[in-house]
């Protein structure tokens, strides 16, 4: 066997051990059946977040944690009152709603998209090394805030209206940990969200972190609405961990996306933007012929894995050439 079959030979098990582990070992709570945890769950990164669940600091490997951890974390919590009124004044502009309007320029959201048909809503204000300028000129004293925790990598307004849910399912990338700050919530125990079995209600000037790549669930159920602040936070890691992160934000910063026309776009979400009338006929497809969309998804998908280790193979084969010529020198 060459080295380049014996190397991608085992890129090809660790992939499959790492999407095995999330589904069947990793933490306590299990999807319902594997095509749930293909459906909510991203298995596509798996590898690569395994390679950061290693390298997590023993203390942060769990669902639940104290944000205490993050420096400069008591700016936010100190001045909370004045984040909030900064939220409220935006929500009265009906900026939220704007933003998951079909055809807005913040509706293309790879991330969050499948969100809005639950009533959730969302306005960005820093995502991954870029302020959003419709942040800085309607949320200034809270982005001015934000700047001074260095371990924020993004940052947006959520709200989770009276009555509705998150279902089920797994944030892609473990590039991060999620902080929650309680804003205006309707402080009870009926609004909550259960990340891998534990569960924990919103509070007013209350925040607490969280893995969102364990699988979670989000409630509403009270007669309020659920106003917070939401960011993306750094995940404790040791030197490895950290300089494979620094790699694999490049990623996350693609998936930057606007509120308003001036704001910035990542270039995935350009390119999920563009592709929108594409997917629009492949639901389509789904609904009416449900046999024939499966079959041409999953050829989509083993194509796509086949291209990718074909260049995975390709790769190695031309560093074994290289290294032979090498060697022979």
């Amino acid at each position: 066997m060459s080295l380049s079959i014996f190397i991608v030979a085992i890129v090809a098990l660790y992939c499959i051990a790492s999407v095995i582990y999330v589904y069947r070992w990793r933490g306590q709570t299990r999807y319902q059946s594997l095509t749930q945890y293909l459906r909510k769950s991203w298995p596509v990164f798996a590898p690569l977040n395994c390679l950061l669940y290693m390298t997590t600091k023993a203390e942060a490997r769990k669902s639940l944690l104290d944000a205490a951890y993050l420096k400069n974390i008591s700016v936010l919590r100190d001045n909370w009152q004045i984040i909030k009124e900064e939220a409220l004044a935006l929500q009265a502009t009906g900026a939220f709603e704007a933003i998951k309007t079909p055809g807005s320029v913040g509706y293309y959201d790879v991330g969050f998209r499948t969100f809005y048909k639950r009533g959730w809503s969302k306005f960005y204000l820093m995502w991954y090394g870029t302020t959003h300028n419709s942040a800085k000129r309607l949320c200034p004293r809270t982005v001015a805030l934000l700047k001074q925790v260095p371990g924020i990598q993004g940052a947006m307004f959520s709200i989770l209206p009276s009555g509705s849910e998150l279902s089920l399912h797994a944030d892609p990338m473990a590039s991060s940990l999620r902080y929650h700050l309680g804003l205006d919530t309707p402080n009870s125990t009926d609004c909550y969200i259960n990340v891998d079995g534990v569960q924990c209600s919103w509070q007013n000037g209350q925040d607490f972190v969280f893995d969102e790549t364990y699988p979670h669930y989000a409630k509403n159920n009270t007669e309020a609405s659920r106003l917070i602040l939401m960011c993306d936070v750094e995940r404790p890691m040791n030197s490895f961990g950290r300089v494979f992160n620094m790699l694999y934000r490049f990623i996350i910063k693609g998936t930057l996306v606007p509120n308003t026309a001036e704001d910035k776009t990542g270039v995935f979400s350009a390119l999920f933007a563009a592709i929108a009338p594409l997917r629009q006929s492949t639901l389509k497809l789904r609904s009416e012929r449900r046999q024939l969309y499966k079959v041409l998804k999953l050829t989509l998908n083993c194509s796509l894995m086949a291209l990718l280790f074909a260049i995975l193979f390709a790769f190695f084969s031309l560093f074994e050439v290289f290294l032979s010529k090498a060697l022979w020198l």
